[in-house]
């Protein structure tokens, strides 16, 4: 699987930003992950499955966070197979976990400007300015402390704060997790702006139906394996599948 596009000077990648291939994955005896490949080039990829089906080991594997016991992950085309996740995350790759992991103790603009940097290529395309036109409620709250937020808040911050990093690629697990559905729509909404951006990125989502309006391709896990692989239009068109692995 690849998305293509081209960068800002239109000259074409020389191949996956990302790239797994046969990942294998093992919580004592158990097999987390069974095989698992995908690669990445420009677009947003969306991975879907019910709870406990390896979605979030898919990531932190991606992240170095756990260690994969066979298959590979390159990055940019440089092994960073059980890497740590530092290094990783020099490579262009900004990671939004499920417990979002702000710093409690800090500002808004704290954790926002301890984050700040070029991209890759020198890119400075996420600005303060531009965090804070993109999440206006943060721009009501710079001197709270990151515990004063509320859940959406928080999200928003993490999100931000994963942007001023200016990624080649944005991994997204679970953002919309325990939300209102009002800010959960004020997130994905961000995530369409996102992708309108040019950044590339990975969605983790319960939610199969919001996941498919902003992605090109998507994954479908089942106790560790992939099962399905296609564009959302394609998902769309398999109701059979969507009752038998997500059960809607």
């Amino acid at each position: 699987m690849a998305f293509w596009n081209r960068d800002k000077d239109d000259a074409p990648r020389s191949g996956p930003v990302l790239a797994v291939d046969g990942l294998d994955v093992y919580y004592g005896r158990a097999h987390a992950l069974q095989g698992v490949s995908l690669s990445i080039e420009r677009g947003v990829l969306g991975i879907v499955g019910r709870n406990g089906m390896g979605k979030s080991t898919l990531l932190k594997s991606l992240m170095g966070l756990v260690k994969p016991r066979g298959g590979t992950v390159h990055i940019t085309g440089k092994d960073m197979t059980g890497r740590a996740p530092y290094e990783i995350a020099q490579l262009g790759i900004a990671y939004v976990p499920e417990g979002r992991g702000i710093f409690g103790n800090l500002s808004v603009v704290e954790n926002l400007k301890m984050a700040a940097r070029a991209g890759t290529r020198g890119q400075r395309d996420w600005t303060y300015e531009r965090v804070l036109e993109t999440f206006p409620r943060l721009k009501e709250r710079l001197g709270h402390g990151g515990q004063q937020l509320s859940g959406g808040e928080q999200q928003m911050l993490t999100i931000g704060r994963a942007l001023m990093t200016n990624p080649d690629v944005l991994i997204l697990d679970e953002a919309t997790e325990g939300l209102a559905p009002l800010i959960a729509r004020e997130i994905w909404r961000i995530c369409g702006l996102i992708r309108e951006s040019g950044i590339s990125s990975v969605i983790v989502d319960k939610n199969w139906k919001h996941v498919t309006q902003v992605t090109d391709r998507n994954l479908i896990l089942v106790k560790g394996e992939v099962v399905f692989e296609g564009s959302s239009a394609e998902l769309h068109a398999r109701p059979e599948l969507l009752t038998q692995y997500l059960g809607v």
